[in-house]
């Protein structure tokens, strides 16, 4: 018997992602899976529930999606959603599906909830970044959805305008804006400035992505800095200890103070994000200056950033956003949706649930099942014998 797929409406405060758009539907049937969707899931991102019913979704409510589902899709599981998405728990049954975001490295707690179900989670910010896992990739999605919007929060924060222009009244001078990392996000944020006409220069520990930078049109700052190639693999700058990172502050505060916008992007999963700017660093900085901390939600890379706040500090605005994709809900969505397609074909067959443990992506992206958390690096050691 073909499985059938249950999005449910998001649960998370501000969240206004759907885990499957229309078309992505349309994906699913092709591959023999029938999809059932909450009432009203697709409204806050622009897809209103008749577009749904257009390509054959039947519409139900919360309790029943969950009730009726051998696969639940979600922006945010229990682990990415820890107060409300706890009431989902007494819906979740052994052997049913669940994949979405589960902050899985550090929802410890929620990870064993969610074992305890009996439930398979897989967890979408574990998938590996290879090349044949690209197309799953939601990380990636999403990370390019945050460095877009926060080049536009710190455009509409900033007392100046971004590209240069000569008027009858004189002529303006383009902002300049530094981006600290260069990974998805960072990269997206840097080609965004870029075309909004400011100066943009970019900083990252590892050299190999010089020519990335380079391509799009900024600058890559160069630091006397000792950094080992600065990669951690799977696409991340590795971490480095405090001294590297004392040092590193001390350069960047002479390029941090020519800045009129500073973009923070830096972060290990799994881990607090490091402090790349101090507050006398942000200090340096003119008055009406603008530090955007994509990183908020990790701790974040400035020592002034309060996650969902901003923060004026000696005339420097300091804005630490949460949730950065849900604020283009209509195309994160999109993008989230192929990703979730992709994953759902690879672990179904002709309509029917085919996990293939085998397979690196499966491996990787697992976090529980049969009531326990599988994942090597989520699951406890294992107890020593007794002598």
């Amino acid at each position: 018997m073909a499985a059938t797929v249950g999005v449910p409406k998001e649960t998370f405060p501000g969240e206004r992602r759907v885990a499957l758009t229309p078309k992505s539907c349309e994906a699913l049937a092709k591959a023999k899976l029938s999809v059932v969707l909450e009432q009203g899931a697709g409204l806050a991102a622009g897809f209103p529930d008749a577009e749904y019913e257009r390509r054959g979704v039947r519409l139900a409510t919360r309790a029943d999606v969950f009730a009726s589902c051998e696969i639940i899709v979600q922006a945010r599981t229990p682990g990415a959603n820890p107060v409300e998405g706890s009431a989902d728990l007494p819906s979740l049954r052994a052997g049913q599906i669940v994949i979405g975001y589960g902050d899985p490295l550090t929802a410890h707690a929620e990870n064993a909830a969610v074992a305890a179900t009996g439930a398979t989670l897989f967890a979408t910010e574990l998938v590996p970044r290879t090349t044949r896992a690209q197309a799953m990739d939601a990380l990636s999605s999403m990370a390019s959805i945050a460095g877009y919007e926060a080049v536009l929060l710190a455009a509409a924060a900033l007392p100046k305008i971004f590209p240069m222009m000569m008027t009858a009244a004189g002529t303006i001078t383009p902002a300049k804006v530094l981006v600290l990392g260069a990974g998805v996000a960072g990269l997206q944020a840097i080609a965004t400035a870029r075309r909004l006409g400011a100066v943009v220069s970019a900083y990252d520990l590892r050299s190999e992505v010089k020519e990335q930078i380079e391509s799009l049109g900024a600058k890559f700052v160069v630091l006397d800095l000792d950094t080992g190639g600065g990669g951690g693999g799977g696409g991340y700058a590795k971490a480095m200890d405090e001294a590297f990172y004392k040092r590193q502050r001390e350069l960047l505060t002479e390029v941090i103070r020519e800045q009129d916008v500073v973009i923070t992007t830096a972060a290990v999963p799994g881990r607090k994000a490091p402090v790349l700017v101090t507050a006398p660093m942000a200090e340096a900085m003119a008055p009406g200056s603008v530090i955007v901390d994509i990183a908020a939600e990790r701790g974040g890379n400035c020592e002034l950033t309060r996650a969902g706040e901003t923060v004026v500090h000696n005339g420097i605005s300091i804005i630490g956003p949460t949730n950065l994709a849900s604020r283009a809900p209509f195309h994160a969505s999109q993008m989230y949706a192929t990703n979730l397609v992709n994953f759902l074909k690879l672990i179904t067959k002709d309509g029917v649930v085919n996990i293939n443990m085998d397979d690196d992506i499966v491996r990787e992206t697992l976090v529980t099942r049969d009531g326990k958390i599988v994942h090597p690096k989520l699951a406890p050691p294992p107890e020593a014998p007794a002598k």
